[in-house]
């Protein structure tokens, strides 16, 4: 058994990789997400408020731990912050909900080695082996809808659509990675089975950005199952 940090987007990646560590023994003590230092109150992956993952946190009973960082120092504000996190919590490890793209592994690799913790992938697998993982959430009884995606990869519509199976048949007409390993889509889960409590909200209004749109998520709050 370790004890671990997760690294944590609230999406379906960050929840199956959680699961997994637990039905395997491990101890998860904190979930991480970085936030960048001069955008107030968003995450720094995927643009989701901190709000959000603080209520996943509450809901799942596991500790969040923000991490404030620039894209000058990411790297070195990670391992610090790592370092706290490891002294804080007793961390023999930190996860990672990275699939299949080994320039992502590299990194996580190379910085926990640095400060003494194992890299942890729990869902690393094959490129080709993607397809059956999203059945497996699909099936797994948590509860994710999509909240970004990729203005070059996929339709508005596909906003705020819930994995299920009508998701699984028609995301593999789509020209892209089922998984969204590739950013092709986010996702937000809010209940299932390691929650305690679920997750209800109302959809808000859809931002352009850059290069994707983002369906906010609003009036979030936690109920009794």
């Amino acid at each position: 058994m370790k004890n671990i940090a997760i690294s944590w987007s609230g999406g379906k990646d960050g929840c199956m990789a959680l699961h997994r560590l637990i039905e395997q023994g491990n101890s998860v003590k904190c979930l991480f997400t970085t936030l960048p230092e001069d955008i107030d109150g968003r995450t720094f992956g995927h643009g989701e408020k901190a709000e959000s993952i603080n209520l996943q946190g509450e809901a799942l009973g596991i500790p969040v731990e923000f991490i404030h960082c620039s894209f000058k120092t990411y790297t070195e504000d990670v391992k610090n912050a790592l370092i706290h996190l490891r002294n804080k919590y007793g961390l023999d490890a930190v996860a990672f909900g990275d699939l299949y793209l080994q320039e992502h592994r590299d990194w996580g690799e190379k910085v926990c080695e640095q400060i003494g913790l194992d890299a942890v992938y729990p869902l690393w697998m094959l490129e080709d082996e993607v397809l059956p993982a999203l059945k497996m959430f699909v099936e797994s009884g948590y509860k994710a809808t999509v909240i970004r995606i990729r203005d070059d990869k996929l339709p508005v519509s596909w906003l705020g659509r819930e994995l299920d199976g009508s998701f699984f048949a028609d995301i593999q007409k789509e020209d892209v990675c089922p998984m969204g390993e590739a950013g092709e889509y986010h996702t937000y889960v809010y209940d299932g089975p390691l929650f305690q409590r679920k997750i209800e909200f109302s959809y808000g209004e859809i931002l352009q950005l850059e290069t994707t749109k983002r369906m906010e998520i609003d009036d979030l709050k936690l109920v009794m199952k």
